[in-house]
């Protein structure tokens, strides 16, 4: 037998995740029957938010009591909590197991597969604040799943109650996905704490200079999103400046620390950006020598030549 059409949902876990998504899914009509957490109030706070809920001592009462049972516990713990759960031979096939980690592979559920229970990834592609801000912000995010057959169709349909868009992905391919999604949350930070670090020699403060990089940024992403990459990118390597490329790079240099290095790698990544437009800009393959030299003094720990101009 298949898992229900309106399966009972179960929480292994109550974090900033699942105090996000139960409330939404109880919102849309999937009946949130019973949620464990290592800390109890944590638990018990999320279940008095929800219609007909309860709290439990122990993650084995969530398996008892749900048809999908999504495990929300930090990557270290998925391992073990998954193999001390016990799946009813009885029930094989109307249940299921789905961590919902970004990096770590469904294999890690292999211990419920073998019991009957189908098993699967769902990651919610968004950085939650812990807060009730995150119930509308989730709205028009992505949620990527790994799962075969009906369990599939079951969790894209999961998916679209929460407000977002299934996006599936091939077993093994969990950990590159994760780590390229850094470069559009966790890395985004480290750019703008680099700008801010740099700023902070002309005089400017944290609060001062993320006023003025932030609207940028949004400015950035809004035509990243309407154009495309290629188009929404700006600065010297989209106006093929390679005088600018080369001071900046010069000036990061004398610097010290990894501060030219930083720059030439993602002005590689900028040059290659713009090498997909219908017309790039002709000095490109100048850019891209002078980003070359950058990176091959900064491996051998020599400074490059400084531009007399």
């Amino acid at each position: 037998m298949p898992l229900p059409d309106t399966p009972r949902l179960g929480f292994i876990g109550a974090g900033r995740l699942a105090r996000c998504i139960a409330r939404r899914f109880a919102r849309a009509g999937f009946p949130v029957v019973a949620i464990a957490s290592r800390t109890p109030s944590s638990a018990d706070a999320l279940a008095a938010q929800l219609d007909g809920c309860r709290a439990v001592a122990t993650p084995q009462q969530v398996v008892d009591a749900a048809d999908l049972i999504f495990l929300t516990v930090p990557d270290d713990d998925l391992a073990p909590v998954a193999a001390a759960l016990r799946f009813d031979a009885s029930r094989a096939g109307t249940q299921a197991l789905v961590h919902c980690s970004g990096a770590s592979g469904v294999d890690l559920l292999d211990p419920a597969k073998r019991q009957g229970a189908a098993t699967g990834g769902f990651h919610p592609l968004y950085l939650f604040g812990g807060d009730d801000a995150d119930l509308a912000r989730l709205d028009g995010c992505s949620v990527t799943i790994e799962a075969e057959g009906t369990l599939h169709a079951a969790l894209a349909r999961l998916a679209g109650a929460l407000g977002c868009h299934p996006l599936s992905i091939p077993a093994g391919g969990r950990m590159l996905y994760h780590a390229a999604a850094h470069y559009a949350a966790s890395f985004a930070i480290c750019g703008l704490a680099e700008a801010v670090d740099l700023w902070r020699s002309l005089g400017f403060d944290e609060d001062a200079a993320l006023r003025a990089l932030l609207p940028m940024l949004a400015g950035t992403v809004g035509a990243a999103r309407d154009k495309g990459l290629a188009s929404a990118l700006s600065g010297p390597v989209s106006r093929g400046d390679a005088g600018i490329v080369a001071r900046q790079l010069a000036l990061l240099e004398s610097r010290g620390g990894d501060h030219a290095a930083l720059y030439a790698l993602l002005t590689r990544r900028a040059v290659a950006l713009a090498g997909r437009r219908a017309a790039p800009p002709a000095a490109l393959p100048a850019i891209a020598e002078l980003v070359e030299t950058a990176l091959a003094h900064a491996a051998l720990g020599a400074a490059p030549p400084r531009d007399e101009a």
